[in-house]
């Protein structure tokens, strides 16, 4: 099991911790999430290791996770970021269209980033990542900056849970309530 310190995931992955919370989440009832494999076709084979080699991807990729929490749908995408500066390079737009198209439908949509530099997870919701695309498809940053963040959607340390989105779906859900 991964464990919280300084020096960050320590060779664990951001996508294990999720799959890991999803398991938590569903032995308590609390939610049902999967991971959507990316389609691939692959080129070589190495048949002695079982391995694939070489590969491409067959078709875009929506998000990373989609499910049901509670009675509402939910997906959301995880990206990791080395420093204070987040490419919107990371998303494409087919994605950003998907999750507009998601939430139309009475879904919600949101981005979890992992600053891997501060050992911090981020849930940032649909609506501030469009606030971030129009900047930069009008022209201006193609980035956002960590101190653009509303700090209230900074996921706190959580003992048993590895990535505790729910708590910030909640407050999300809430604040789209006010």
């Amino acid at each position: 099991m991964a464990t919280w310190n300084s020096r960050g995931l320590r060779g664990s992955t951001l996508e294990d911790l999720i799959n890991r919370t999803n398991e938590k989440y569903l032995e308590n009832g609390l939610a049902l999430i999967q991971k959507i494999p990316t389609p691939i076709t692959p080129i070589n084979i190495d048949k002695e290791n079982r391995q694939i080699t070489l590969a491409y991807f067959d078709q875009k990729s929506t998000v990373d996770y989609i499910g049901a929490v509670q009675g509402i749908p939910v997906c959301f995408d995880a990206k990791e970021c080395a420093v204070d500066t987040f490419s919107l390079q990371n998303i494409h737009e087919h994605q950003v269209e998907f999750m507009v198209n998601f939430e139309k439908q009475g879904g919600i949509a949101f981005l979890i980033i992992y600053y891997s530099h501060k050992d911090l997870f981020y849930y940032l919701n649909l609506e501030q990542l469009l606030v971030f695309w129009k900047r930069a498809k009008e022209g201006g940053r193609k980035s956002f900056r960590f101190e653009e963040l509303d700090p209230k959607f900074e996921m706190p340390k959580k003992h048993g849970i590895l990535v505790p989105y729910l708590d910030m779906l909640n407050l999300d859900l809430e604040q789209r309530e006010e």
